[in-house]
């Protein structure tokens, strides 16, 4: 039995600096795109958007690991990370689309619910150490949220105003 635990429980390919880093720059901008939400006191706010985005961080290091443990252990591996991708995605998109309301004509909660599918993918691009592209995916959110969101609210007047 004690032959199939393994020795080292912390012992991963990628170093453990390197997945914390990556873990903690997946809640920090997760937190930079769900904070716009909190602040308009939306349902999917700060922590929802902090948790997709570490999940998918987490999915992210988990394929990888996968990935280099094959190579280590098979001649030909057959893998495919697209696959996990994809399976966080879809994930990712069903808690999305559980924000938005269909209520007497209008629909709710659609900029939440893309927010929280573009936190999946900057929580991926952190897991998978694809810094600059989280980088600017976070700085293109908080543009697309907070100027444009702005900017949207005085030029073009809402029917309930």
């Amino acid at each position: 039995m004690s032959e199939t635990l393994p020795l080292n429980l912390f012992q991963t390919s990628t170093p453990l600096l390197e997945i914390v880093t990556r873990l903690v720059l997946a809640i920090l901008f997760g937190a930079v795109i769900g904070i716009d939400r909190e602040f308009r006191q939306k349902a999917a706010g700060l922590r929802t958007h902090i948790l997709v985005s570490l999940a998918a961080a987490i999915f992210t290091l988990i394929t990888f690991e996968i990935f280099f443990e094959m190579n280590e252990l098979m001649d030909e591996p057959r893998s495919d990370a697209i696959r996990i991708i994809e399976a966080v995605t879809a994930g990712v998109a069903f808690l999305a689309a559980g924000t938005i309301i269909q209520s007497r004509g209008t629909v709710q909660g659609l900029t939440t619910g893309a927010s929280m599918w573009l936190a999946g993918a900057v929580g991926l691009a952190c897991g998978g150490g694809f810094y600059s592209i989280a980088v600017i995916g976070t700085v293109l959110a908080v543009i697309v949220l907070f100027v444009i969101g702005k900017l949207e609210a005085r030029l073009i007047p809402r029917k309930d105003d």
